[in-house]
């Protein structure tokens, strides 16, 4: 196929064999491989949509992540000595597309039951070592008895 327009982030980009362009920040690592949502082949014929992508992929290579140009914004209203001024970067990411509309690597049942029967079985283990007894904790220091309040002693209590 000679090209593909595939989906990255809610933004659908026309690629090319070979081809750089720079995406918002994937969530892959650099030098790493992934298979973007593949939304449309063509180039050789009649373009292919839908169910006829069934089986196809297109594979991209993360190059690197890079800081996009810095934008500035600027704020002012007139006469109130109002005056503010931002600027950010955006987090891109440059990827090279390796291939169009290789087949996908579907996983046989055979293969999906010799790995669920890998998993079933329990590694080699050794018996639990007797562990000495642990002592109890110290028990938490008493909460002194709160104070009782008393009348003082020094008055005579009065006769009536």
């Amino acid at each position: 196929m000679s090209y593909a327009v595939i989906s990255i982030g809610n933004k659908q980009y026309r690629v090319r064999e070979g081809q750089r362009l720079l995406v918002d920040r994937v969530p892959h690592d650099e030098g790493k491989t992934f298979h973007p949502h593949l939304v449309m082949l063509g180039g050789n014929g009649d373009p292919k949509l839908g169910s006829d992508l069934e089986g196809q992929q297109v594979t991209v290579k993360v190059a690197e992540h890079v800081l996009g140009e810095k934008v500035v914004i600027g704020k002012h209203r007139r006469r109130t000595g109002y005056k503010r001024r931002r600027g950010f970067r955006a987090h891109l990411t440059r990827i090279e597309v390796q291939s169009i509309g290789g087949a996908r690597a579907a996983r046989s049942t055979t293969a999906k039951k010799e790995t669920a029967a890998a998993d079933a079985e329990p590694a080699e283990t050794k018996p639990a070592e007797a562990k000495p007894p642990s002592e109890p904790a110290p028990a938490a220091p008493a909460a002194p008895a709160p104070a009782q309040e008393t009348a003082p002693t020094s008055q005579a209590p009065v006769a009536g």
